[in-house]
Parts: structure tokens; C-alpha cells; sequence
């Protein structure tokens, strides 16, 4: 009995771990893709998500009397106005489709407008949790599938230094038989990278900050797949960056006075 338990779990262990392993393009497969379909997409319950004051008790004497968990709350509000789940989904896809080098396949891929009604979500804001279906595609043409997904974003931090994360994969398969091609999952934490703090207490009054702040992981994490997606291959190398994303400036509120008010977080230090 012991030993049928040990086999299980190394099976369940091996299936696991293949599927979060890379898998890397090789040139001979991507002269095999023809006409690729771009779909990117946020799982559900992804986020955001705010793991700052809970998992830190570096911002209790800030808080006072107001609980971590609603402190946790308020943030996460915060972060869900400042970015949609549809733009980070589409911004991924568009930046790293505008890195990739003008050349076949991906000058032949499938007008995105089209995948996106085919899909039904075109203009629409949230980005359908789960998987869509793939079948879909072939009427278009499409050969091949690049999908990007978002697992787990947010912000945390650890010892009063805080930051996003970003969490998912990509990958490429056929369409037909769904053989994979190439598998790159990703995760990316800005307070490991040793980026500069971001402040809560300050996305609090300027949401837009976190905005920035996934802007920067999201063209990391395109840069990573064009990268991937460039295999050696014919001397193609990967284009020049795209515009920088722009965010318009937003008007700190007034300090509170006596009493923080409803919804809100503490003021930031000066």
C-alpha cells in the first residue's frame, strides 16, 4: 500500500512538474507554422490581489486600528482601478506581437479583431476566465495557437519593501492534435528583482502607479517570449520596443483629518 502511494505521487509529481517546465521553439517548428492564432487571457481569481499588509507587519504603526485584512481590501480596490483585466491581457499580446520581427509566420498571423469576435470578446472588458475554444480558429485559417495567460497578479511586499508580481505562461501548440511546440512559464516579482518600493499607501491615492508598475513586468515578460519566439532561424532577430505606455497624471487627494475615510488607506509619508 505504501509503496502504490509512492508511485501515485511521483506520478502526480512528474505530470505537475511537465507542466510548468519550459519547453523551447526550435527553428524547424516554427518553419512548420503557417498562420498563427494570438489569444491572451486571465484566469479566474487571478487578481488582482493585495498581499501587502497581511503578510508584512512592517505597515502595522501606519495602520493603527484599521485591521490588515481591510487594509488588504482597500488596496485591492485600488489596483482594480488603475488596470483592467483586459488591458494587462491585451497589452501583452500587442507588445509582444510588436516586438516579433517582420517576418513569417508572424506577419501572417490572424488579424486580432477576428479571433477577438470570433471569441465574442471583442471590446469586451473582462477577459473570459476560462480557456476558450481553440476549434474556433480554424475557420480563420490558423494552424497554430500562441496563448499567453495570466495566473496570479497583484502586490506584496516583504519587510516594508513592496512591489507587483506577475505570475502565468505561454505557449504554442497545433491545433490539430494540440502537440506543443513551446511552453515558457513566468514569474516576476518586483521587491526579488530589487525594484524600488511602491509605496501602498501612496498607490492608494494614485492607483495609476501600480498601472506603471505591471507595465514594466508585462514588456519583461514580452520581451522573454519574443526572445523565445525568435529561435535561430534564417538570421531573423527581434524588432525595435514599442511606444511607452502613457498614464495621465492624478490628483492626490487632500490629507485626511480626523478620521480616514471610508474606503480609503492611510496617507502616504512625505
Amino acid at each position: 500500500m505504501v509503496r502504490s502511494r509512492s508511485v501515485l505521487f511521483a506520478a502526480v509529481l512528474v505530470a505537475f512538474t511537465a507542466g510548468c517546465a519550459s519547453q523551447r521553439l526550435s527553428g524547424a517548428d516554427l518553419d512548420r507554422v503557417q498562420r498563427p492564432a494570438f489569444i491572451s487571457r486571465i484566469e479566474d481569481g487571478a487578481g488582482p490581489k493585495s498581499k501587502v499588509f497581511q503578510e508584512d507587519s512592517a505597515y502595522s504603526d501606519k495602520l493603527k486600528k484599521l485591521e490588515p485584512k481591510e487594509a488588504d481590501r482597500r488596496l485591492t480596490v485600488k489596483l482594480q482601478q488603475a488596470v483592467t483585466r483586459f488591458e494587462l491581457s491585451e497589452r501583452l499580446r500587442v507588445t509582444t506581437l510588436s516586438r516579433l520581427p517582420e517576418v513569417a509566420p508572424w506577419t501572417d498571423a490572424v488579424d486580432p479583431a477576428r479571433v477577438a469576435t470570433a471569441l465574442e470578446s471583442f471590446l469586451v472588458e473582462e477577459v473570459p476566465a476560462n480557456a476558450p475554444d481553440y476549434d474556433l480558429m480554424a475557420p480563420l485559417g490558423a494552424d497554430t495557437i500562441v496563448e499567453f495567460v495570466i495566473q496570479d497578479y497583484g502586490m506584496r511586499s516583504d519587510d516594508g519593501h513592496a512591489g507587483a508580481y506577475l505570475k502565468g505562461y505561454g505557449r504554442m501548440f497545433r491545433l490539430d492534435g494540440r502537440s506543443e511546440l513551446w511552453r515558457r512559464p513566468f514569474d516576476l516579482d518586483a521587491v526579488e528583482q530589487g525594484a524600488p518600493h511602491l509605496d501602498p499607501f501612496k498607490v492608494g491615492k494614485e492607483p495609476e502607479l501600480f498601472r506603471l508598475a505591471m507595465t514594466d513586468l508585462l514588456d519583461k515578460v514580452a520581451d522573454m517570449f519574443v526572445k523565445d519566439l525568435t529561435p535561430n532561424r534564417k538570421g531573423a532577430a527581434p524588432s525595435g520596443n514599442t511606444a511607452p505606455d502613457t498614464v495621465p497624471s492624478a490628483v492626490t487627494p487632500a490629507p485626511s483629518e480626523l478620521q480616514l475615510p471610508a474606503g480609503e488607506l492611510p496617507d502616504p509619508d512625505a
